[in-house]
């Protein structure tokens, strides 16, 4: 199949595909004597496995590292378990952040709330985000 019906038959686009056989991620296809790109159905398989593990975080890096692990004959789900524990710690660690940014923001909403804009010193960009007066 060309490039046009492995695009819409996998929704990513020309480029995208372009892009992946660039980086290593998709193999280069075999040419047609015109020139032109000839995708087996597996093109497919591998696309819509990389927009999956892009769906769950991981990298075109780490992708890059699984299929090559694939291509090579090797079973590639002991590494990708050690990714995906890694990515769901990283993200308990950005949740913890981000809940604790919330409870900063709620912290300044609470003063802002408080605080008479007359009283600004004129030498501050402004009192409600900096230290406490």
């Amino acid at each position: 199949m060309r490039i046009g019906e492995l695009a819409a038959a996998s929704g990513v686009s020309a480029k995208a595909i372009r892009y992946y056989e660039d980086i290593g991620v998709l193999n280069p296809p075999a040419r047609t004597p015109s020139g032109y790109r000839d995708y087996t159905p597996q093109a497919a398989d591998r696309l819509a496995f990389i927009r999956s593990a892009q769906a769950v975080g991981l990298s075109l890096g780490e992708i890059r590292g699984i299929v090559a692990l694939r291509d090579r004959g090797t079973t590639p789900c002991g590494h990708v378990l050690d990714l995906i524990t890694a990515r769901a710690a990283d993200l308990d660690r950005r949740i913890r952040e981000l809940q604790h940014l919330r409870t900063e923001l709620g912290r300044l909403v609470d003063r802002a709330h408080h605080l008479d804009p007359a009283d600004c010193d004129p030498q501050r960009v402004c009192h409600l985000i900096g230290p406490s007066s």
